[in-house]
């Protein structure tokens, strides 16, 4: 499948901000599943700084903010051609080594609520089939609503009200298969949606490591595994190293962010 994409950031300031950096995330590369037939980043209102792969792989780029800017515009458009795989990765990935992977962090500490879930995950030798009972239970546990938690919600909170994003279903589904001894880690892209063209937002599941196969995808919030709908850009221990745009800046202007985002075949 050849997938058409357009992703655009707007930012705002109320007044000019003296000082801005930001970390970019958004280059999707040839991989298990796809392959990158053209791509393109540009950024109007900044200037690049450098360039260069993360210890997860990712493609990095660092840019930082023209003096006193009110605005910036970053775009990333381009083509990809993805196959169905049934999430099975492989052995893909940076440099960081698989323990890396059982690490907890702020996102995904799990409390009481996962561990039970985690508990009550059917055990046995077929780590394949524990994973996909871990997605069915997220899935049928947490409800996707908009807007029912933002980029700070923990898995525990999330998964404690019962209601999130793919960013919570992805969070929950990493701290319970780290509790069940299987590394896991955090997957940002986009997906395409029958009937949606326009969204507000890129997607985000996670992938598990399965001796013998590797890294396979979990999409808990649409309880499947990603197929050739799924473009992968970049992954971590959770959404803070796997975010398309992060970063920081001097000043008390309100930001104000508007996100149009095209996948269509």
């Amino acid at each position: 499948m050849l997938l058409t994409i357009r992703h655009v950031s707007h930012y705002q300031y109320d007044f000019p901000v003296p000082y801005a950096v930001q970390r970019l995330r958004l280059r999707p590369q040839t991989t298990t599943g796809q392959k990158v037939a053209h791509w393109q980043l540009t950024v109007d209102g900044a200037e690049p700084e450098v360039s260069y792969t993360d210890g997860y792989g990712n493609k990095v780029d660092l840019v930082r903010h023209d003096r006193n800017a009110n605005e910036i515009t970053i775009t990333a458009t381009g083509q990809i051609e993805t196959e169905d795989r049934a999430g099975v990765m492989g052995e893909t990935g940076g440099y960081a080594p698989l323990w890396l992977f059982m690490r907890k962090t702020l996102l995904t500490q799990p409390g009481e609520a996962l561990r039970g879930m985690a508990a009550d995950i059917p055990a046995g030798g077929d780590r394949l089939a524990v994973l996909h009972a871990l997605m069915n239970t997220i899935h049928a546990q947490v409800a996707y609503v908009p807007g029912a938690t933002d980029v700070e919600t923990d898995a525990e909170s999330a998964l404690r009200n019962g209601k999130g994003v793919c960013q919570d279903h992805a969070h929950i589904f990493i701290s319970a298969a780290r509790l069940l001894d299987i590394p896991a880690r955090y997957v940002s892209g986009y997906l395409m949606m029958d009937g949606v063209i326009d969204q507000t937002a890129s997607h985000a599941w996670a992938e598990a490591h399965v001796a013998g196969l590797g890294w396979i995808g979990f999409d808990a919030a649409n309880d499947i595994c990603p197929n050739e709908r799924y473009v992968r850009i970049a992954c971590g221990l959770d959404y803070r190293d796997a975010a398309p745009i992060s970063g920081m800046r001097f000043g008390s202007a309100a930001e104000r962010l508007a996100v149009e985002i095209n996948v269509e075949q």
